[in-house]
């Protein structure tokens, strides 16, 4: 079950993430039960693969929303993990940038300028995504383990072909 406000309470400056199925979205949490964001136009509460629309969109709005109209029935939860790489800017610094964004149309990028750019962005001055930077691990792994299976196809293929020539030949 998703944590409620009661269970656990962000802090002004805190990144939520929110779990949509095969991604995750962010926002930063400014106060009062609100949330600024970063939204593809297809961008909904368990919008699940209609939100993956947003790989197809160029450009994105800026929004400041209650927490629970942008968390839906989603779980969420609060996600300040690279305070351990980077130092958070001031929660004062944070909140400003963050409502200066308000309205604004950016690029959209769903590889070089998502959601969890934008939030990564405004507490640490950072745009970083980890879930970007993980699924090119996962690319690279199930390449390299595609080429490691041609790899052992060919072998095969070359070992069972010249015994096969060498039984013939006989």
């Amino acid at each position: 079950m998703a944590p409620t406000l009661y269970d656990e309470k962000p802090e002004v400056g805190d990144l939520i993430e929110i779990f949509r199925g095969s991604y995750q979205h962010w926002a930063v949490y400014v106060g009062d039960g609100f949330v600024v964001h970063m939204a593809a136009p297809c961008e909904v509460p368990g919008g699940g693969p209609g939100s993956m629309m947003s790989v197809l969109v160029e450009k994105a709005i800026v929004k400041k929303e209650a927490l629970w109209d942008v968390v839906g029935t989603d779980q969420w939860k609060i996600n300040n993990g690279l305070d351990e790489k980077y130092e958070p800017r001031a929660a004062g610094v944070i909140v400003s940038e963050a409502r200066a964004l308000v309205g604004v149309e950016l690029p959209y990028g769903v590889f070089s300028r998502n959601c969890e750019h934008f939030a990564n962005e405004l507490r640490y001055g950072k745009a970083e995504s980890r879930q970007v930077r993980q699924a090119g691990e996962v690319v690279m792994a199930v390449g390299a383990a595609a080429l490691v299976g041609v790899g052992i196809v060919a072998l095969a293929a070359t070992l069972f072909g010249s015994n096969k020539k060498n039984k013939d030949t006989k």
